[in-house]
């Protein structure tokens, strides 16, 4: 299938690798993460760091990442998913699906573990939101022929069971390999994007 322009998708990719490569040439990968990322437990003021406003850090996380292999992994998820799913929301309504889902990440993020005062860095919790979209989208929908409304309930709670579960699994294999992950934001950016493709597709087709 050939997609037609896909320059919300393209951009969010390019902007990402840019800040990427830009904290790594400087050397000053620590201090970014403390600066940009995502940090719980600035929320309620149980630590005073410095850095940018926390209501700004869940989308400047998102411009930076753990190592190559995170950022190469992050982006071909963009990319792919990002493609298909602009291609039925625009550029407009994949942007707003991408920023919403950042700062549903970082909520979720907040509400599983907001003493964590470790700061979350990545765009994994928008992409989810992304996935999320090109999932509800494009995957295979438990039909029951009667009752489509019933058959859209039940496609919703199972990719939501689905994907809570590959996390929590992800998390624990993870975790033992010393390598944490944001679970908590992975799921809600995720929720996010089955909540959210539906209304943008509406913003943009009314009627």
């Amino acid at each position: 299938m050939r997609l037609p322009p896909t320059p919300a998708t393209t951009c969010i990719a390019a902007a990402t690798v840019a800040s990427f490569v830009l904290v790594a040439l400087a050397g000053r990968t620590e201090e970014a993460y403390l600066f940009g990322g995502f940090v719980p437990a600035r929320i309620d003021g149980f630590i005073l760091t410095g850095g940018l406003p926390i209501w700004l850090t869940p989308l400047t996380t998102t411009l930076l990442h753990g190592g190559f292999v995170h950022l190469i992994f992050n982006m071909l998820m963009l990319l792919f998913c990002g493609r298909m799913v602009e291609a039925v929301t625009g550029p407009v309504g994949l942007t707003i699906l991408y920023v919403l889902g950042a700062y549903a990440a970082a909520a979720a993020q907040y509400f599983a573990f907001p003493y964590d005062a470790s700061p979350m860095i990545g765009a994994s919790g928008a992409i989810s939101a992304v996935f999320g979209a090109y999932a509800l989208l494009f995957g295979q929908p438990r039909l029951f022929a009667d009752h489509p409304a019933l058959g859209m309930a039940v496609n919703l709670l199972w990719l939501a069971a689905a994907w809570i579960g590959v996390q929590f699994l992800m998390g624990i294999a993870f975790s033992n390999m010393g390598m944490p992950i944001a679970i908590g934001a992975h799921i809600g950016g995720f929720l996010a994007g089955l909540a959210l493709i539906r209304p943008l597709m509406m913003i943009r087709h009314p009627g």
